[in-house]
């Protein structure tokens, strides 16, 4: 949780120093903001919480595979909450990626229940939290920048509070490794790397459907669990330009 936390205040801090030298543009603070970006804060945090406890609860193998229905309940609220027709070619694509996601977590043979609960309901979070951020781009004042703000600024005080009652702040802060510079160094650049992350992800929901960014996650992730080859990338790219245009009908 420190290090979501880390996360918030690096994307806080690039975003406002970004402001101020207007570099980026997004609306001030005042009342509406609450509206506007509800409920993406609170779809933020219980993604993050339910993910680190489906991580620790069960193996990474295993999880990977679990989040592959992500794809099938982003496809649904995109119909039902952004009111998008699913061409068919989509909907068989998917119903086949959770097909085999069925067939390899049948053959999991430490079922742990809790486990799994843990990552459905992180497959729900994360999914609902793609689709609002298409649907919030297009309110007026927020924007790209005015959404990772926001989402990040609101958040940020109640996940801290949260963070110290579970004790979770303490034994990051009394943590014996704070001195040693690679691991410093390792924090503070996954600080940063987040903040790209959570950039990237808006900018392809900005750019393409909220199923295309999952789906094109899911490949990235896949892609990534060996060396980085310029084959892995081109693939990657590839599959990304052809979910793109399958996303638009075209």
């Amino acid at each position: 949780m420190f290090l979501g936390i880390g996360q918030m205040a690096t994307t806080i801090i690039i975003l406002y120093a970004a402001k101020i030298n207007q570099t980026v543009h997004f609306q001030d603070f005042d009342r509406s903001i609450f509206i506007k970006i509800f409920p993406l804060p609170l779809l933020y945090v219980r993604n993050h919480i339910t993910g680190l406890a489906g991580t620790k609860k069960l193996r990474l193998p295993m999880f990977t595979v679990l989040r592959k229905f992500t794809i099938l309940m982003r496809m649904i609220m995109e119909a039902r909450i952004l009111k998008k027709k699913i061409a068919n070619r989509l909907i068989y694509s998917v119903l086949a990626i959770v097909f085999g996601a069925l067939v390899a977590a049948s053959s999991d043979l430490a079922f742990d229940a809790e486990g799994y609960t843990f990552i459905l309901l992180n497959d729900v979070f994360t999914a609902a939290s793609g689709v609002y951020t298409k649907k919030k781009l297009g309110t007026e004042g927020l924007g790209k920048y005015g959404i990772l703000f926001y989402n990040a600024f609101i958040i940020f005080i109640p996940t801290l509070l949260a963070s110290a009652f579970t004790g979770d702040l303490h034994k990051a802060i009394t943590y014996e490794h704070w001195l040693n510079t690679p691991f410093v160094s390792c924090f503070f650049m996954s600080c940063i790397m987040g903040f790209v992350l959570m950039y990237s992800i808006v900018l392809c929901s900005h750019y393409n459907s909220a199923l295309t960014t999952t789906v094109v996650g899911a490949i990235k992730a896949r892609r990534t669990r060996g060396p980085v080859t310029c084959g892995s990338i081109c693939l990657f790219l590839t599959f990304g330009v052809i979910l793109t245009q399958l996303s638009r009908g075209q």
